[in-house]
């Protein structure tokens, strides 16, 4: 489901084109969509819970730099949100895993930031870098997978969940649209229920069938009835 789809599609359902929030949006080129509404706004908070609620792989990403000797400073990338490992490659190319800690345990265990090394720890110092800890002796590799925010697919026109879990998607921005309506409570019920029907087989995609192989894990049984 692309954007232009998603957006008929909640129209359509709550049967409300949202006029009195909409802005002349003159980057659409789609005479039908020059209303840029509220609608937008429903499918941005809907994918934002989706994204927190949801450790989906697709929106990991992997990227390397390089620290600097002498510096115990790392910048985070722009579209950082959390991590989810770092990783430091020596000059023989081995991969060392570096343990999350606090600022302040850096901060006590290396307390000389001039005594330098292969880094062990890193910690979070602010949304802009990192800090490792001993100080980084010579300009290691850095490798680090993150979790980011995807574009919305309100600017790119499609998106992982769009083309792959549509469902959850619409519901969540149905149950958004709703509540802004203000909508008699049965009807918003029932989009809760599929919401959360949909979001029950994609936490069972994500987090449990692509976290396991049938060589370590038995397959999945289900009762015939």
């Amino acid at each position: 489901m692309n954007y232009a789809t998603l957006f008929q599609t909640i129209q359509a359902y709550v049967e409300n084109d949202f006029p009195d929030t909409a802005v002349i949006d003159t980057s659409r080129t789609a005479a039908t969509f020059q209303d840029k509404t509220q609608i937008d706004t429903f499918i941005k908070q809907a994918e934002q819970r989706i994204y927190n609620s949801v450790q989906i792989l697709a929106l990991r990403k992997n990227a390397t730099a390089s620290c600097t000797a002498n510096n115990k400073y790392l910048a985070t990338p722009s579209d950082w949100l959390s991590s989810f490992s770092v990783a430091v490659v020596d000059g023989s190319g081995n991969y060392s895993y570096l343990t999350n800690k606090d600022v302040t345990f850096i901060r006590e265990s290396y307390p000389n930031p001039t005594s330098t090394g292969l880094p062990q720890h890193y910690a979070l110092f602010d949304e802009t870098a990192f800090i490792l800890g001993p100080t980084p002796d010579s300009a290691y590799t850095i490798e680090l997978h993150y979790f980011y925010y995807p574009t919305s697919i309100v600017t790119t026109s499609t998106s992982w969940l769009g083309d792959n879990f549509d469902s959850v998607l619409l519901y969540g921005s149905l149950l958004e649209a709703y509540s802004f309506m203000k909508g008699e409570s049965d009807v918003h019920q029932v989009y809760q229920k599929r919401y959360d029907d949909a979001m029950l087989m994609l936490k069972q995609l994500e987090e449990g069938k692509n976290r396991q192989d049938m060589y370590r894990t038995s397959q999945i049984r289900y009762p015939v009835r």
